[in-house]
């Protein structure tokens, strides 16, 4: 194993500690309660938004926290659930008066824990509301959900619901569009390498030489198959197809569109993804209006890649316009 660390134990907390001496302007980092908060939080009036899971995701979700997306993160140890104490510490940290939102990708642990935090919370007065994200279309069930895990969607609702609640909206309205990104977006992703967890010091699994897996999880669980390694215009069109047909896109419809490295992927193999992904699109007449392509959900240091397509109308795209100002997201501001 060569990574840039000290102790494996201490990986969270340090790199917490760097983040906040990297962005004094946007966050705060509390070490004691293990979250990062926006930096003016809480915000009267608002309805304060947080989520949170374990580290090795980069930047989500911590790079996510600022003007126009979260107010608050609860990083865990690495693919580990953060614990309800730290939720509870964020959901007081973000609280306006307004509400406050939980969102929580489908893990077993993130659900159980968010649950835990939200009924303390709710034992406080505090106003509560949560959403799951599942918009893997992988597989049904894997090693750490019940249902469809929780993804690439996550990211592009934190933006496009930041950016409402940014604007004013009530929690109950914050929901609905929460909930509509969700049902409006649907995800796959492959490896061609594993990821290394620095505690273990090992990789998760073995993939060989001609070997890629099809439909990972972000903590480098297995997907729907192992198959033999091959170019990148095949491999787009395997993890779009499954996508275009849960969503059931019509002719003429457009959509937001994120292609991620998992982390050890370069920008230049993601963009010969893009070109594939645009190209298949177009052939269907549907067209991409809004793009991110880069790290953006990450399993520590795997290579491999995933695609995320969002269903966009006209209130999506007004909010994921919206201005935006995190380490991780910027523009508008």
């Amino acid at each position: 194993m060569k990574k840039l660390i000290n102790n494996p134990d201490d990986v969270v907390k340090e790199a917490m500690a760097g983040m906040a001496l990297a962005h004094p302007d946007l966050i705060t980092v509390d070490l004691e309660n293990q979250i990062i908060v926006r930096k003016n939080a809480p915000i009267r009036d608002k309805v304060g938004i947080i989520s949170g899971g374990g580290s090795g995701h980069e930047p989500m979700h911590g790079g996510y926290v600022g003007y126009g997306m979260l107010d608050a993160a609860c990083p865990g140890a690495v693919f580990t659930s953060p614990v309800p104490d730290q939720m509870l510490a964020a959901t007081h940290a973000v609280n306006g008066g307004k509400g406050v939102l939980h969102i929580v990708k489908n893990y077993t642990g993130d659900v159980m824990n968010f649950e835990m935090s939200a009924e303390l919370a709710d034992a406080e007065g505090i106003q509560i509301a949560s959403v799951i994200t599942n918009d893997d279309v992988a597989v049904q069930d894997s090693l750490y959900t019940a249902g469809r895990r929780g993804v690439g969607v996550t990211v592009l609702l934190e933006k496009i619901v930041g950016g409402y609640a940014e604007a004013g909206a009530s929690l109950d309205q914050v929901v609905a569009l929460a909930r509509k990104v969700n049902d409006h977006g649907r995800s796959m992703g492959m490896a061609l390498t594993s990821c290394t967890v620095p505690a273990a010091g090992k990789p998760t699994f073995e993939l060989g030489e001609n070997e890629m897996e099809i439909g990972i999880g972000i903590h480098g669980e297995p997907g729907r198959r192992r198959t033999k390694l091959t170019n990148a215009d095949d491999i787009t069109e395997t993890l779009i197809t499954p996508i275009l047909e849960d969503l059931q896109l019509k002719n003429g419809e457009s959509v937001l569109a994120l292609v991620n490295g998992m982390g050890g992927t370069p920008l230049i193999e993601l963009y010969i993804v893009y070109n594939a992904l645009q190209r298949i699109l177009k052939g269907k007449a549907i067209s991409i209006a809004r793009s991110l392509v880069g790290n953006y959900i990450t399993a520590l240091d795997m290579a491999g890649c995933s695609i995320t397509l969002v269903r966009l109308d006209d209130e999506l795209l007004k909010y994921w316009d919206a201005p935006v100002h995190t380490p991780a997201l910027r523009w508008g501001r």
